[in-house]
């Protein structure tokens, strides 16, 4: 069973690494029944100069992938970056709870989008992709905000909100793919490594 389900998702032979610290993205990739192992990459890089959100997550991601490409020659290396942008505005991880006030103030009562970017490493060769979503979110008063903070769910995560956790109850509407908010879009992560097989 574990082996029909494993070949539904990847069904190449090179051993695949996932380059992310992020546990939501380990979570999403185990849901699609994907054999994997895990490397950190290392320290998040700064944003690369004045990119647009979607080559600017594509260039992060294949930096993270790159990375750890390194030390793993046989695998295929899986890279993953998101960002959140409102009305052109970048929200990456808020730093502490006053920034991620700052962000979700921002983010209640209106569409964002939340971009992801993935690259594949593998044996000299590279692929990248990024999806987009578009989210909207209903209006959040002191109370709400002061409640949700509290839990600390806000602080690792783009946008300082987590669709799949506490936050999911201020989302009034998506369109385009749940797991992209997540933080890994299933989809497009399975026809970039059909290029792959």
């Amino acid at each position: 069973m574990k082996d029909a389900r494993s070949k539904l998702f990847w069904r190449g032979k090179a051993p695949l690494v996932l380059a992310s610290a992020s546990p939501r993205r380990v979570q999403l990739l185990q849901q699609a029944g994907a054999v994997f192992t895990v490397t950190d990459p290392g320290p998040d890089r700064e944003w690369p100069g004045e990119a647009p959100p979607r080559s600017g997550v594509r260039a992060l991601a294949l930096d993270k992938a790159r990375r750890v490409a390194v030390d793993r020659p046989d695998a295929i290396v899986l890279g993953a970056d998101t960002v959140v942008v409102i009305r052109g505005e970048r929200l990456g991880k808020p730093k502490n709870l006053a920034e991620a006030r700052g962000m979700l103030q921002r983010l209640h009562g209106r569409k964002h989008e939340v971009w992801t970017g993935l690259a594949l490493v593998h044996a000299g060769e590279q692929r990248t992709a990024a999806e987009c979503t578009v989210v909207r979110m209903a209006r959040m008063s002191e109370r709400d905000l002061d409640t949700y903070l509290a839990t600390s769910e806000s602080l690792d995560k783009a946008g300082a909100y987590g669709i799949q956790g506490l936050a999911g109850q201020f989302v009034k509407g998506i369109e385009g793919d749940y797991t992209n908010v997540v933080g890994l879009p299933l989809a497009r992560l399975r026809q970039l490594l059909e290029e792959f097989a």
